[in-house]
């Protein structure tokens, strides 16, 4: 959600932010601008649509500033225009800054600042901030930190979420950046330091990164930096080698990240349970958990809390801790979790998953579960993220970067830790060393299973051509490949714009065979159970109706000619990585469905990759 980038250094800074904001894009793709710090006034270039736009336009006009923030924007506040584009200059050409987030109090501070005299050239948020800053600058007497202090006298008076990179005319030599709610790392470097949301933003320009918390102030010169409180006292800056932060995202020989890391997928999930059991070979061996055994043992409830694929993931999870440790589990929005003011039952833990570590929704959800005094867990994919931190515990994916939008590879990886979670759990309590073995050796199966469905990956292909016309799809599982049909429907809309939807098998007789016809597929995913018998009897009440029927199906499943019109195969295996087998051919015939369509699949139209806003 909004990309923040800045550079200063030995070098020029063009390149570096360029660079930067292209890695960024992922958080949203709206318009992208520029500020150069030219010694004696501010040079922008902005423009609206993609990075590459505005990176044409820089390489026309370009700067030799050693001294310069960037912007990636996805548009809250304001129609997507170039007035609107980041950064924003304050009305007396003294500040220019660029933000990430919500300023909830924007409408009463633009009334204070419009009273002042200020003149606003944008609908947006930010360009108040802006000039928020530039009036206590204004009102400071000279010295050494009046810009900082200006800094620190506007932001305790924004009401919301923010992370903002700041430069002054007055300051040629320094940048001050800041967060609340917001993600923000700086980068240090030999000769240069950064600011940015995202550590990918620096990544082979600097050797160390030290993630912001919230509430503090990053001032960065060029071979000096300190972090600060908002109140002005030093803040301990934790340092973090920045090569095991972000891994190499070129896409290689792949046309976009999504295919990239559909495909990284068998590598992905043994990075993920690489050195993840017990020597005995009977549990799950997760560091996170470690000092929390007690607890554990003891648990009456667990809550997830997501957002997004995340949920979808949490879902599958909640069938398979339950059915592995017999605990009760709840899956929430997080976006809804901080709301309801839900009853603490005996001993509950609160799981919070998120890829980035950023999703704001979920970390509020978590801060929500503190304040109550409930145990906390992270799953998260990013070293250092907010998730990291918060939590009382946590795994990491270790999946590397995701830059798809849509995500593929954080999902079956989200659902192995739930599985390995869940056996975990289960150990500790009553499930037995034979059961474990068992569940262990299906997990070590998982990457070359992967594989091997990846490969069939022309025939989905097929299938997206032969059912790409189609605008409304269903999507239909039971059990644990409920939410998988959930996930699929999602992954569908995210990147294809098509209308798709996910139930329960046994749920279309109650209203959503009402929408059964000649143009609206049905994709079914069809367990490995005693139950795939009452799913076929589902697809057969489809085709008695003229609707196309998609199977998703392990081969030693029979399905009757008459009850689909195609029949994808899965190999057979155990009901803990069934979920994630079955997944794969809903992310590949999502892809080939958008791409078929002569769509991004990377850039999906409205979305972001982290959501840092409520």
């Amino acid at each position: 959600m909004c990309g923040i980038v800045g550079y200063l250094g030995k070098g020029i800074a063009q390149e570096s932010l360029v660079d930067g904001l292209r890695r960024l894009e992922y958080r949203g793709y709206d318009s992208a601008g520029v500020a150069f710090h030219e010694g004696y006034k501010f040079s922008l270039a902005r423009e609206t649509g993609r990075v590459k736009n505005l990176a044409d336009a820089v390489k026309t006009n370009g700067s030799s500033s050693s001294l310069g923030i960037a912007h990636t924007r996805w548009a809250t506040h304001g129609p997507v225009t170039v007035a609107n584009t980041h950064p924003h200059v304050s009305h007396d050409g003294k500040f220019v800054m660029v933000h990430n987030g919500v300023i909830e109090n924007f409408s009463t501070l633009k009334r204070f600042l419009t009273g002042k005299g200020v003149e606003f050239s944008s609908e947006t948020d930010s360009e108040v901030l802006c000039n928020l800053i530039a009036y206590h600058y204004s009102e400071l007497d000279e010295s050494d930190d009046r810009f900082i202090d200006a800094v620190r006298l506007a932001l305790p008076q924004c009401r919301g979420a923010y992370g903002i990179a700041v430069l002054c005319l007055d300051y040629p030599d320094m940048m001050v950046g800041a967060r609340r709610g917001s993600p923000l790392v700086v980068g240090l470097g030999d000769d240069a330091n950064f600011i940015a949301s995202d550590a990918s933003a620096f990544v082979g320009r600097a050797k160390e990164a030290v993630f912001l918390n919230d509430g503090e102030v990053a001032i960065l010169k060029k071979n000096d930096f300190r972090i600060t409180t908002l109140e002005g006292q030093d803040a301990p800056a934790v340092t973090h080698p920045v090569d095991q932060i972000s891994e190499e995202v070129d896409l290689g020989d792949f046309g976009s990240y999504m295919e990239k890391e559909i495909y990284e997928q068998p590598n992905a999930l043994k990075n993920t349970l690489r050195g993840r059991f017990g020597d005995d070979g009977t549990t799950a061996k997760l560091g996170g958990l470690e000092g929390h055994e007690d607890e554990l043992r003891n648990l009456d409830r667990i809550i997830f809390v997501a957002c997004g694929t995340a949920r979808h993931a949490c879902m599958v999870g909640e069938y398979l801790i339950e059915r592995l440790a017999r605990v009760p589990v709840e899956v929430e929005h997080a976006s809804e979790f901080r709301y309801r003011n839900s009853p603490k039952a005996g001993n509950s833990l609160v799981i919070a998953v998120s890829q980035s570590g950023e999703t704001l929704d979920t970390l509020e959800a978590v801060r929500e579960a503190k304040a109550k005094g409930l145990l906390t867990l992270g799953i998260t994919n990013v070293v250092g993220s907010s998730l990291a931190r918060e939590t009382d515990g946590g795994v990491y994916q270790r999946v590397g970067p995701e830059i798809g939008v849509a995500s593929t590879k954080a999902f079956s990886s989200q659902v192995c830790l739930c599985a390995m979670l869940g056996l975990a759990l289960g150990r500790m309590r009553d499930l037995s060393p034979m059961d474990g073995q068992g569940i262990v050796e299906a997990l070590n199966t998982l990457p070359d299973l992967v594989g091997r469905v990846l490969q069939q990956g022309e025939q989905i292909r097929e299938l997206a051509l032969k059912y790409g016309k189609a605008e409304h799809l269903l999507f239909l599982g039971r059990q644990s490949l409920y939410p998988v049909a959930l996930e699929g429907a999602l992954k569908l809309k995210e990147i294809s714009y098509a209308h798709a939807e996910g139930y329960p098998a046994a749920e279309l007789k109650h209203g959503p065979i009402a929408l059964i016809n000649p143009e609206c597929p049905s994709v079914f995913i069809v367990e490995g159970s005693e139950l795939s018998a009452k799913t076929i009897a589902n697809m057969q009440e489809v085709k008695a109706r003229k609707g196309p029927v998609i199977a998703i199906a392990p081969e030693d499943i029979e399905i009757p000619p008459e009850a689909a019109d195609d029949i994808f195969r899965l190999p057979i295996a155990h009901e803990v990585i069934r979920p994630i087998l079955a997944n794969l051919p809903l992310q590949l015939f999502a892809y080939h469905f958008a791409r078929l369509r002569g769509l991004d699949v990377d850039k999906p139209r409205n979305l972001a990759k982290s959501v840092t806003v409520e």
